[in-house]
């Protein structure tokens, strides 16, 4: 079963909070690869250590949002403004991983923003 057919079957969320989930797990496991493709590289150490935390906000935040935690809302800035960091940062490196990193964190931090307001 993938990741949409299970967060399909929450009942309590809404659609817009599934789209949330779905898009933080893949800022997770972007922000994974990308990091470890700049382990090791003095210039990408920034870039490893924003996309670690990243990864663990976002996991974080699909998984409050999944049990309808009240603290969700705040989650939810946090983590878009540490995409929006990552992302900053990702794009000043030509590396293919950097790129579609800093692509997916703006689409999650466009998500995690629309979350703020519901």
């Amino acid at each position: 079963m993938s990741l949409a057919e299970t967060v399909s079957k929450i009942d309590q969320l809404t659609d817009e909070e599934r789209e949330c989930i779905e898009i933080c797990n893949e800022a997770t496991e972007v922000c994974e690869w990308c990091a470890d493709e700049c382990l090791g590289d003095e210039e990408m150490e920034e870039c490893a250590r924003l996309c670690r935390d990243v990864a663990d906000i976002a996991s974080l935040h699909s998984r409050f949002m999944a049990r309808n935690s009240n603290y969700s809302t705040q989650l939810a800035e946090a983590c878009a403004g540490a995409c929006e960091e990552c992302a900053e940062e990702c794009e000043r490196h030509d590396a293919d991983h950097c790129q579609v990193c800093a692509e997916v964190l703006q689409e999650c931090a466009e998500s995690c923003r629309n979350m703020m307001s519901t």
